[in-house]
């Protein structure tokens, strides 16, 4: 099939950047350029010498509110620090709120830069994380549905609840799914959603591997996937999109990072043109 390629910022939202309207600010100029999405990292805290830190899911929803078409979402979210029916709730008001413009990124998380599960109490095996992860998930997919949520789970409990209105978006909200390129069960994971957001990259040929993997674990090869890739400002991303990526995320360093950085990457315009297109399979 043919998919059309995107350009999206992905920023993270530290310092000069830790402010909702700040946030607000970049992605209505975002749109007005011509970017096709606006996504945010989801954390607590950072190593030094980041000091200051907003709350992703406040400047999205700023975001949404300044914007009319980006999509966004927090890319990505580490589901075992948040309570499902929150996030459930979280996620359908976003959706609402930005006319069915959200993409949920979800992901384990890690305490490599900022210790943020050891130093507030939160789960910091890994493997216990990813069982939060998928039973969150499970939870995300009944409560999207409008139907009556019963589970009860090793992690989590939810008798009965209806989870009403839903986010505009169905059968649900689209979920991408962060996770290390070379191993499985992130893919697995993946191949029952929308997206895989691939972390760890060491050379973009591998995404024509992920491209195949994702695509003979699906039931219908031809259904539409996103695979979104993080690529350095000023690095074409052609490289990215003919093994199979359709959005390419500017990244940027967190320990370099400015207002005036991210302000220039963004006024230079999408680092690939509205009329590009790619073929896949």
């Amino acid at each position: 099939m043919t998919t059309n390629p995107r350009s999206a910022l992905w920023i993270p939202l530290f310092d000069e950047l830790a402010d909702p309207l700040v946030a607000a600010r970049l992605a209505a100029e975002a749109e007005e350029v011509g970017w096709d999405g606006f996504f945010v990292w989801d954390h607590l805290t950072w190593a030094a010498p980041v000091e200051r830190v907003a709350d992703p899911w406040i400047s999205l929803a700023a975001a949404a509110a300044a914007t009319e078409s980006l999509r966004l979402g927090p890319m990505a979210t580490p589901l075992a620090r948040r309570r499902p029916a929150k996030l459930a709730r979280e996620t359908a008001s976003l959706d609402r709120l930005s006319s069915g413009r959200l993409t949920l990124g979800v992901g384990l998380g890690s305490d490599v830069y900022g210790a943020e599960f050891a130093r507030t109490g939160e789960q910091v095996d890994g493997r216990v994380r990813a069982e939060m992860l998928d039973e969150t998930l499970d939870i995300l997919t009944s409560a999207w549905s409008g139907q009556p949520v019963r589970h009860r789970g090793r992690h989590y409990v939810i008798d009965d609840v209806t989870f009403l209105p839903t986010p505009v978006q169905q059968p649900r909200v689209p979920v991408w799914v962060a996770g290390y390129a070379g191993r499985a069960r992130p893919l697995r994971r993946a191949s029952r959603f929308d997206g895989f957001f691939p972390l760890g990259l060491r050379h973009h040929d591998q995404l024509a591997e992920i491209h195949e993997t994702i695509r003979g674990r699906l039931a219908d090869p031809t259904t539409p996937y996103d695979i979104a890739v993080a690529v350095p400002p000023g690095v074409d991303p052609a490289a990215y999109v003919a093994p199979g990526a359709t959005w390419c995320l500017t990244d940027f360093e967190p320990e370099a990072l400015t207002l005036a950085r991210v302000r220039g990457v963004l006024r230079d315009g999408p680092t690939i043109p509205a009329t590009s297109e790619v073929a896949s399979s």
